[in-house]
Parts: C-alpha cells; structure tokens; sequence
C-alpha cells in the first residue's frame, strides 16, 4: 500500500511539472484560445466526437491535476461546443476531474493527516457527516474558495466519493453554465477579470444564497410538521419566555442567565434546591472524603514525623458535620437567592402538556399552568439499581440515599461492599474504609476505573488496597440473600461462585437520565438513554431544550453549568443566533487520594481512534513540594502532536490533582502549548511547578541536536 501510494504520488509529480516543464500552460490562455477559434471550430465542424473526446479528456486531467487552466477551458467549451452542449461536457468533465483529485487526495494524504491531526479532523467529520453535502453545495455555488481546494480537502474527510460526485454535478452546474454561456461570447472577452463583472458576480452570490434560504424554508416545513399535531393549541402570547424544568446545576445556570438577560424565567423544582451535587454528590462526598483523610494521616502520623494514632471519632458526628456542609452551602442555591436574581422560583411537579405549556403541580397541593416561549428540561439523573434477585430482601443505599440512612447509625457499618468500580466506587469505598468499615469493592469488568489508563487504574487498585480495601474484579453479582440476619451477597469470578457477607451493602454502579414523569413521552420527544438532542441542544421541538445529565454525554456538575449556557442563550436568541455547544475540552476528576484528574486524551482513547501521540511523563516523586509534603504518588503526564507542543490531553495522579489540571484545561482551551507553560513563572515551592517540570521534559526531548553541535563548536572556537 505505501508503495502504491509513492508510485502514485510521483507520477502526478512528474504529470505537474511536465506541465510546468513545457510550459504547456501556454495552450490554456486566454490569447491563445482566442488565436485558435477559428481552427478549433472548423476541426468540430469536421470531426464533432474525436474533438468532443479529446477536449474532455483534456479537461478531466487538468482538473485532476489541480493546475491552472480550467476556467480557459470552459470558455473553450462555450466558444467550441456552444451554451448547450458546451455546458454538457463541462459539468461531467469538470466533476469527473474534481472527484478523481478528491480520490487522489484520500488515497495519498489521508492517513498522514489523520495520523497528525486526528482529534480535529474527526470533529470536522462529524460535521461532514451531518450537513457535508449542503457546505459542499454552497462551496460549488459560490466560485469564492478554488475548487481545486475544496476538492483536496473534501478528499481528507470521510465524505463518500459519490456523495461528493453527485453534489459537485448539480453544484457546479450553474456556474459552468455562465462560464460557458461566457465564452460563447468569446470575442468579446479582454480578460478572465472581464468575466467576473459586478453583474456575474453578484448572480453568484444568489446562487450562493439560494441554498441557505432553502434550508431556511427546509427548516421551516419541517417545524411546521412537527408543530403539526399541536397547531390548534399554539398560545397567541405567552406568560413566560423561559421554563426551566429542575433545578439542579443545569436548571440553575439556566434561569440565572435568562434572569440577568432580563428574560421572564420560572424555575421549578420538586425537591432540594441544589439538586444531587449539592444534596447527594460532589458536596457530602467530598465532606466525607476530607474527614476520612484527616483520619487516614493520623493513622500515618509517622510520615510526617509524628507518633501514630489511631483516630477516636462518633460516627454520627462525621455524618452530621456532612449535613452541615451541605446546609452552609444551600444559600448559594436556595429559592431565596434565584427569587433576588429575579427568577420565579416554583416548588412542584412539571409537566409539559404541550410544547408551550407547562403545568405544574405544586408542592402546596395547588396547581399552575404557564404557557412559554421555551423550556430547558435539567431533571438530572439517579443511581442506578441493577436487576439483583433479593437486593430488596437484603436492603442496600445509593450514593443519593446513604447520606440520610448513615446518619441514622450509631457506628460505622463493619462490613460494607461497594457495588461497582467506577469513580463513585472508588471514591466511597476508600473513605469507609479509612474511617474503619472492612469494605469489599465488587467489579464485574477486568479493573477498576476502566475509563482511565491501566497504569491509573493500577494505582488507584494499589491505593484502595493500602487502605484497606479488598477490590475484586472481574467478580460479576449474581444474587442477594438472608438468612435471619446474615446478609450475603453471591458472586461468580472465572465460573465459580464466592459468598460475601455484609452489613451494609452501597449501590454505586452508575447513573441513568431522569426521563419519566415530566410530559416527554406523551408529546414525543424521542428518548434513548438521554433525551435526544442536537448540536444546539434542541429536542425534535425546536423550543424545548435539554442540558445536564439528561441530556448527556457527560454527568458532570461543570459540563451541566456548561451546557446550560448553551441551552438558554439559544432559547432566548436562536432565532437571532445559535450556538453548538462545545465539548472539547472537557475535564473531570475522581477525588480518590491520590486524586486522578484528566482532560483530552488518554494513552488508551488515542490508540482505540488511531490518533498518533507523543508522550511525557513527570513523576511527583521528583517534586519538591511534592517531597515535603510526602504526597510523591503519581505523575504528570502529558499526549502531544508527534514532533509538536500542541496539547492533545493530560491525566494528572497525585494530590490536588483535580487543581493542577486547571492551567492544561486554560491552555488547550486557548490553543496554548507546552512551550507556553514551560515559559510562565510558577511559584516555589508548589505543587503546580510539576505542569513546568513535565513542559520541560518534553522541550527536552525535542532538543535541536544538530543546532546544540553548531552551539557547542562555537563555545570551542571562543575558548580558543
């Protein structure tokens, strides 16, 4: 293959500079066009089909050649063949060449480009895919960007040849027909300048138009279809210009920013204000993870040259002091705030009756309908509980319901086993385990945090494990049971079955979109695991939105304030402008210690999309900072562009690793590269010095070797 690709690659090489070579490009003038009019015309007059043949066959090779000459020779085919069969010829010649230098350009340059430009070419190829044909067609219109570009670059993309075929025939089409009616007027054209008048110019433009008011009316028939059902019910006016369905940290962003826009906003929310972060996730968990911490370094007072001790603590005062995190950090959610914001803040149950109406049932008993511009649906997710036999006989918590139920208990429970090996796993079952419980982590695939890398998922095992943990995996469950007060949970690892009692037993097995209960399926919005939404975030109602863990991909707290932005700007002014929303640079971390904190790419992401990379690597171990605190797991590592400082993603292992990847989550977001980082002053002694160590690891492994040999021969000749 890589020598087909040579042989192919050198003979259009020699093919373009032979023409360069004899100058052949003298034949595809203007003048000379001119000069042989006449003869030209007398051989068609003679010999219609050879001169027809030969003329197409030029043509097709000066195209799939990329080299100048095609618009001489549609004036040719004008003054030659005239409008009608001159146009004939020229659209299938013309498409013909360009889609033999779209192949060209496939065959011969796609795989180094993947190879070095992956991550970006597979965004414009979601893009391709999507609306491929209708930019290529405007491309085609509008003689503003070479066609010899657009046919290379076409070739690079995951376009499919005939699409490209078949778009190019119809949207060159108009254009060849005034080039070619064009050179019927042969004798009358100075210059090809003489061609592109402010008249020509300007019907290129509206062809270039047509396409965008097409979709424009396309968009409109197809709204109209999908209001369709619901025409009869459509409100003149309307109470609101925004309802917000949860309130949770999508359903907040989302009314905050309508309110500051001055739009008329009501937010409702059935249960807590704050939604699962503050109530049953980021917040306790992270109060838990602290307290469990601080234990954790008693219990290893050595390390810091102090004496060990083993920590004396009430369980239900670590658990009421979680409670109180959460109650001082509720007033950044309360109705109270977002009332003052001015948001209309309503505590009930929606539900969308139609794509303007919203009724809500209130909390209070009472009931309100609103009718609005626009809805943005934030219900949020829940654990999610897998189909166990006897999971309900044996009782189990939810990383949503434990927080209530532990702070119930007068001890720690002694044995607690973790349902699932994900990040929620991870992060609960090292801090019961630090703060006393025997806990058994049960993992049906091969390892723990299966997202991440082996080598992070090896140290993540290699920390629970030190605290304590007895991590299994590759263990499936298989049923639950109790017999009196013995409750045990039965598993299978490689065809056997093993037998785990248990006190407690934590569901931590992932979460699942709330997509019931509010109005979605009695209107249709279509629903998989996530309610289905554009790149705009619009549901199959152009008016109602999604943002959040109901709308996926990602169920972090960040990418729900993110997406939220999106959703209700659009809301507010996609008549005027929308926005795609942006998942690009997109970081989370698990808060086990040490913490594990990524953006972009990892190791395993770029080989599973066959995207080539570079890798640096800095150990904490080496970090001063990092020594005196005597916090030296982990590492900083970092995928480049082979040969480039461009960022293609970091996974950061250590403490605080969650703040470090900030400065990498700025830079790629601003296109900045290691050399950037290697260049900012970062204070000393910090941790944040390893994101420069790791910069400079990789400046060093791109050392100018030859350059340094020319370097070192002048320091010599001035010792000398």
């Amino acid at each position: 293959m890589k020598l087909r690709k040579i042989v192919i690659l050198a003979l259009i090489a020699a093919a373009v500079a032979a023409f360069f070579a004899l100058d052949l490009g003298q034949y595809l003038s203007l003048g000379y066009l001119k000069q042989s009019q006449a003869t030209f015309a007398g051989l068609y007059e003679r010999q219609p089909l050879a001169v027809a043949a030969v003329y197409f066959v030029i043509y097709v090779a000066v195209t799939a050649l990329s080299v100048p000459g095609a618009a001489i020779l549609t004036l040719a085919g004008g003054a030659i063949f005239g409008l009608g069969w001159g146009t004939l010829i020229v659209s299938f010649a013309s498409s013909l060449g360009a889609t033999l230098a779209f192949l060209a350009a496939r065959f011969v340059l796609r795989d180094s480009i993947e190879a070095q430009f992956g991550q970006r070419l597979a965004e414009i190829n979601n893009g391709i895919k999507k609306d491929g044909a209708f930019y290529l067609f405007t491309l085609r219109l509008v003689p503003l960007v070479p066609f010899f570009v657009i046919n290379l670059v076409m070739g690079l993309t995951q376009m499919r040849a005939i699409t490209f075929y078949w778009v190019s025939q119809l949207g060159m089409l108009a254009g060849t027909a005034v080039y070619v009616n064009a050179g019927t007027q042969l004798a009358r054209i100075e210059s090809l300048q003489g061609i592109l008048s402010p008249a020509l110019i300007g019907s290129f433009v509206l062809l270039g138009v047509f396409p965008l008011i097409a979709r424009k009316v396309v968009e409109a028939v197809q709204r109209r279809k999908v209001y369709a059902r619901w025409a009869a019910v459509r409100p003149k006016t309307f109470d609101r210009n925004l309802v917000v369905i949860g309130g949770g940290a999508g359903g907040l962003v989302s009314a905050y920013i309508a309110a500051a826009v001055k739009a008329k906003v009501t937010l409702v929310e059935a249960h807590k204000m704050g939604g699962d972060c503050l109530n049953y996730g980021c917040v306790p968990s992270k109060a838990l993870i602290k307290s469990a911490k601080l234990a954790h370094q008693m219990k290893h007072g050595h390390k810091y040259g102090l004496s060990d001790t083993v920590p004396t603590f009430s369980f239900k005062a670590v658990m009421q002091r979680i409670h109180d995190v959460i109650a001082a950090i509720a007033p950044h959610d309360s109705v109270e705030r977002y009332t003052g914001l001015g948001v209309e803040v309503l505590q009930g149950y929606a539900k969308i009756v139609n794509p303007w109406t919203v009724e809500i049932a209130l909390n209070d008993g009472g009931k309100q309908v609103l009718t609005t511009r626009s809805i943005v649906i934030a219900a949020g997710a829940r654990p999610f509980v897998p189909p166990l036999p006897g999971l309900d006989d044996v009782g189990y918590v939810t990383s949503d319901t434990l927080w209530d139920t532990f702070a119930q208990l007068d001890a720690i429970p002694p044995r607690l086993v973790v349902l699932g090996g994900g990040p929620i796993g991870c992060e609960l079952a090292q801090s019961f385990a630090r703060l006393g419980s025997q806990v058994t982590q049960v993992e049906m695939a091969p390892r723990i945090m299966i997202r991440e890398d082996e080598e992070v998922s090896a140290l993540a095992r290699a920390a629970l494990t030190a605290d304590g943990v007895q991590v299994l995996t590759g263990h499936k469950a298989l049923r639950a049971e109790k017999t009196g007060d013995v409750k045990t949970l039965i598993v299978e690892h490689e065809g056997a079955e093993k037998r785990i009692e248990f006190d407690a037993l934590l569901c931590a097995v992932g979460r699942v979109a709330r997509l019931k209960g509010y109005g979605l399926e009695d209107i249709g919005v279509p629903t998989q695991r996530t309610v289905d939404t554009n790149e705009y975030l619009q549901t199959i109602y152009p008016n109602i939105y999604a943002a959040g863990d109901v709308a996926g991909p990602f169920q972090f707290t960040h990418t729900a304030s993110h997406q939220a932005w999106y959703a209700s700007v659009n809301a507010l002014f996609g008549d005027v402008k929308k926005f795609k929303v942006d998942y690009s640079v997109i970081p989370w971390a698990t808060f086990i210690d040490p913490e594990v904190a990524r953006v972009g790419l990892n190791e395993q992401e770029a080989k599973e999309k066959g995207i080539a990379y570079e890798v640096v690597k800095y150990p904490m171990d080496d970090l001063d900072r990092a020594i005196a605190d005597s916090e030296t797991e982990g590492f900083v590592k970092v995928l480049t562009v082979p040969g480039k400082d461009r960022i293609l993603g970091v996974t950061i292992v250590g403490t605080h690793a969650g703040d470090l990847l900030a400065e990498y989550v700025l830079a790629m977001k601003q296109g900045l590269g290691l050399e950037k980082i290697m260049g900012t002053i970062h204070t000393y002694p910090t941790l944040s010095e390893a994101n420069k160590y790791a910069a400079g690891d990789w400046k060093r492994a791109h050392q100018p070797l030859k350059l340094l040999e020319w370097v070192r021969r002048y320091h010599d000749w001035k010792r000398s």
